[in-house]
């Protein structure tokens, strides 16, 4: 069963309810963080023009925005984030090397080269490139045949590749997009949505710094011929260093970008635009919509005790749950936000209960929007209890099953 600790609830420490209370009423969070400017006055809730969009604080994991962000759409280009994440994760795992030589296929040319009349690299037929130009050509030029090159290279063939695109994807926690090619060009079976290609950039970004420079690289020459990065918002003025666009007719135009000002890192998805122009200025509009409305606060610092979960058959009734790191949310100046905590996990844990187990996430909602989403394990370890405390758990865990906490209004 599913037990919803709510705060303000003994569960949750008396400082930590302080903190999400100070939060949800505007006021200074955590002792020692520092004070807080005054808020300015609350802005307008925002409209978004894009079908599909999301803006997640990079650091936080918080959501500020979303517009039909876990509706399935299709990619176009914006597949070639999995494809580039796959290729990366395949480095780092040493299985590949940057200086590895793969040939361009006929399949690789007609299809992503110079006769598809697509974004392409323009790779030679049966010519040779390495995975690091491959990339590249994948990340600045968003080369279709780059793609499939890297993906012939790793995989039997490209729709093996595809396969490993989607296991890998579940792997992130990305449970709803699944990947037919290495492209994103047409295939109604292929569907991501805007919250998990978040997720992915967020990814990315935070997992792999020296090859996320090149997303921000203006231009890239492979074999004299010179192609320049197709992402609008690096021209903007707005601090953006990456990430992709995409376009058919089936996808319309979208863009997953990030951008950085005053050490805050910003993560933006718009799908569904009409035009290419659309989809750029709604992204900068969103973001700096985002840079401007938000500050960051402390929801619990790194090591403090979030909560308890019940144990059942243990020598105590419950153990402490922790954050693998700090803890913070984007909250807006204006502080009217209504903002909503619980602890979610499967309970009671059944003892032996070790230090640093899987529990079960920290959930916090703005207004009726998931904003923040964060796992939780046990902070210590809980050993079995003895025979009376065993038969004494078993009662109560019938009870546990009827009284679920619900979400409590800060």
């Amino acid at each position: 069963m599913i037990a919803r600790r709510p705060f303000l609830i003994p569960s949750l420490t008396k400082a930590a309810c302080a903190a999400l209370t100070a939060i949800a009423l505007g006021f200074a969070p955590l002792a020692g963080v520092g004070p807080v400017q005054a808020a300015t006055p609350a802005k307008g809730e925002f409209h978004t023009t894009a079908p599909h969009a999301i803006l997640i604080d990079a650091a936080s994991g918080s959501i500020l925005m979303e517009q039909e962000a876990d509706a399935g759409f299709f990619p176009a280009s914006l597949a070639k984030l999995m494809t580039v994440e796959v290729v990366l994760n395949e480095l780092r795992q040493g299985h590949i090397k940057p200086t590895d030589e793969y040939t361009v296929s006929e399949f690789a040319w007609r299809h992503g080269g110079a006769p598809s009349r697509t974004s392409s690299m323009f790779l030679p037929i049966h010519s040779k490139a390495s995975v690091d130009d491959l990339l590249h050509g994948v990340i600045i030029q968003s080369g279709n045949d780059a793609c499939i090159t890297l993906a012939e290279g790793i995989s039997k063939n490209e729709g093996e590749f595809a396969l490993k695109m989607t296991d890998r994807a579940r792997q992130l926690g990305l449970t709803k997009s699944v990947f037919t090619n290495s492209t994103g060009l047409p295939d109604p079976a292929m569907t991501v949505t805007a919250r998990e290609l978040g997720k992915l950039a967020r990814y990315i970004i935070q997992t792999y710094p020296d090859y996320y420079k090149l997303f921000g690289q203006p231009e890239f020459t492979w074999n004299k011929i010179r192609q320049y990065n197709r992402n609008p918002l690096l021209k903007m003025s707005i601090g953006a260093d990456g990430l992709k666009t995409g376009f058919t007719k089936e996808a319309g135009y979208g863009l997953v970008g990030s951008a950085v000002q005053n050490g805050f890192r910003l993560i933006v998805v718009v799908a569904g635009m009409k035009t290419a122009k659309d989809r750029a200025n709604e992204a900068k509009r969103i973001l700096e919509w985002g840079f401007h409305t938000f500050e960051s606060r402390m929801l619990f610092a790194q090591g403090q005790t979030v909560g308890e979960a019940k144990v059942f058959g243990g020598a105590e009734g419950h153990v402490a749950l922790q954050s693998d790191e700090a803890v913070s949310l984007m909250v807006p100046r204006g502080g009217n936000d209504k903002i909503r905590a619980s602890i979610v996990y499967t309970g009671p844990l059944p003892a032996p209960v070790k230090s640093g187990q899987p529990v079960g996430v920290l959930r916090v909602m703005r207004n009726d929007n998931l904003a923040l989403e964060v796992p939780l394990h046990a902070a210590n370890d809980v050993g079995v209890g003895t025979v009376s405390q065993r038969a004494f758990d078993a009662v109560a865990e019938s009870v546990i099953t009827v009284v679920i906490a619900g979400f409590k209004r800060l």
